[in-house]
């Protein structure tokens, strides 16, 4: 975790009783914002909390889902915490959303994601990360519009699962959801970012030491 944060959870104090979404604010349990280390250079970013990561408050944790997320992590030496844990030691990795409350009938408009998201560009402005992860079809057609000039009906994430986009400002890594992943996929995207970790991934950007 980044020497000059307290806490992973929340690093930046964003509003945890945001009333943007008239849609949402009466059905959800609680916002959930960013978590782990602010000086990462892989922010991983999700549609929508789940019902478990709602109950943790923390992204991608609680759950079978969450399980598998986590174990790739500690599988490239970004989690230093049990797979089940819901409060991972997590070192050069940023855990966040488009939309970050949960209604729990439904997935998020595309209203509710556009309103949600400052919060992800404060995160990703703040952090400067080396490499986005979108986790899912939805995270990649948001981030891929906005990161890439490939148009987003050319983004299909079991395609792109595992292989590196370049983008504008960002290189992509796009991962099918834990939740949809095959113990194969599971393999083949361990076995991907261990190949990224060795790469020169890096750009010039400016960054801080770490």
């Amino acid at each position: 975790m980044d020497a000059h944060q307290d806490g992973p959870q929340n690093p930046y104090g964003m509003d945890e009783d945001c009333r943007n979404c008239p849609g949402l604010c009466d059905v959800r349990d609680r916002v959930v914002h960013g978590y782990g280390d602010v000086g990462a250079d892989f922010v991983f970013v999700g549609e929508v909390p789940s019902a478990a990561a709602e109950r943790t408050g923390v992204p991608f944790t609680g759950d079978d889902a969450g399980e598998r997320f986590q174990h790739i992590l500690g599988s490239v030496g970004l989690n230093y915490s049990l797979p089940t844990s819901d409060q991972p030691e997590l070192d050069n990795a940023y855990l966040t959303y488009l939309a970050r409350c949960r209604h729990p009938e439904r997935d998020p408009s595309d209203e509710e994601v556009v309103t949600c998201e400052p919060y992800l560009n404060a995160d990703i402005r703040i952090i400067n990360p080396e490499v986005l992860v979108p986790v899912g079809q939805r995270a990649l057609t948001e981030l891929g519009r906005e990161y890439t000039t490939t148009p987003a009906s050319e983004l299909d994430v079991q395609e792109c699962h595992a292989t590196s986009i370049r983008g504008r400002g960002f290189e992509l890594a796009p991962m099918v959801h834990p939740a949809e992943q095959t113990d194969e996929q599971t393999d083949a995207y361990v076995d991907f970012f261990l190949d990224l970790l060795e790469s020169d991934y890096r750009q010039t950007k400016g960054r801080r030491g770490r």
